[in-house]
C-alpha cells in the first residue's frame, strides 16, 4: 500500500434508497465506516437510522444503491444472508431473546443451528462471552428472570459471539429504565475500546460525545452533517442540526 492509498473501509454505503409505500426513508444515503471506528447516528425519529441498520444486516432489501462489507457487495441478491449476518452483528432496542430458552441456549443457538458449531465448542465460547459481559452466573436463567439491562447484555453477547466484522446497535437503551442505561452503555464502550468496528443509532448524546469517532446527523434519509463529536454536537454547521440539538438540550439530554 502506498502512502497515498487509503485503506478499504470495513463498511461502505453508496447511494442507498429505501421506500415504504410513498415514504422515502433512505434517499441516496452514503456513509463509510473505517476499521475500528465508532460511528454514531443521531437524528429525529423517522430520519432513517433504524432502517439503515436493518438494510446493512439484510433484514430489509434496498431499492437502489450498494452496501459493501470489506469490498463485497452484500446487496447482491445472490449473497447468502446468513453468511453475512455472521459478520454483521445487530442488537435491537427490544432484546429479541427467546423467552423459553436459557441464556446459554440463546447465545449458542445461531452458532449451532446456522453455522454448525459443535455443542461443546459453542457452549465454551458462549460461556467465555457471558463472562466478558458479566453474566456467566446467569447462564442457566431464563430471560424473564433477568433485568432489562441484563437481557440487553445477553443480546450483545449473542451478537458478539460470532466475532463480527461490524456491530450495529439500534437504540439499545431506549427500552431500559434510566438506572439500567449506564451498565449497557459501559459495556458498549468496552467493546469499542477493544477495537470493534461499530455503527450505533442513539439518543444518548452524552455517550456519543464520549465514545464516537464520527457523529452523523441524519435528516430526510441522508447524512446532513458529519464530523467529530465535539464539532457536530458542540458547534454544528447546519441550521437543522442546531435545531435538533436545541430540542435535545431542552429535554435535558445533552
Amino acid at each position: 500500500m502506498t502512502a497515498l492509498t487509503k485503506p478499504q473501509p470495513v463498511l461502505a454505503v453508496r447511494g442507498v434508497r429505501k421506500v415504504f409505500g410513498s415514504n422515502v426513508v433512505l434517499n441516496g444515503f452514503a456513509l463509510t465506516v473505517a476499521e475500528g471506528q465508532c460511528t454514531v447516528l443521531i437524528g429525529a425519529s423517522g430520519s432513517g437510522k433504524s432502517t439503515l441498520l436493518r438494510c446493512i444486516n439484510l433484514l430489509e432489501v434496498v431499492d437502489d444503491g450498494v452496501i459493501e462489507l470489506d469490498g463485497e457487495d452484500i446487496t447482491d441478491p445472490r449473497v447468502d444472508a446468513n453468511r453475512i449476518r455472521t459478520k454483521v452483528g445487530i442488537v435491537f432496542q427490544s432484546f429479541n431473546l427467546f423467552p423459553h430458552l436459557r441464556v446459554l441456549d440463546n447465545v449458542t443457538l445461531a452458532p449451532r443451528r446456522v453455522h454448525g458449531v459443535a455443542r461443546e465448542q459453542a457452549e465454551s465460547e458462549a460461556m467465555a462471552m457471558l463472562e466478558r459481559v458479566g453474566l456467566r452466573e446467569k447462564a442457566t436463567a431464563r430471560p424473564d428472570e433477568l433485568s432489562g439491562g441484563q437481557q440487553q447484555r445477553v443480546a450483545i453477547a449473542r451478537a458478539l459471539v460470532n466475532s463480527p466484522r461490524v456491530m450495529l446497535f439500534d437504540e439499545v437503551t431506549s427500552a431500559l429504565d434510566p438506572e439500567l442505561v449506564g451498565e449497557v452503555l459501559s459495556l458498549i464502550k468496552d467493546v469499542k475500546d477493544e477495537g470493534t468496528t461499530m455503527l450505533l443509532a442513539t439518543h444518548e448524546m452524552g455517550f456519543a460525545k464520549q465514545a464516537a469517532d464520527l457523529v452523523c446527523f441524519l435528516d430526510g434519509g441522508r447524512v446532513l452533517e458529519q464530523g467529530p463529536a465535539a464539532q457536530v454536537l458542540g458547534d454544528p454547521v447546519e441550521p437543522r442540526t442546531r435545531q435538533f440539538l436545541a430540542r435535545i438540550i431542552d429535554a435535558g439530554r445533552l
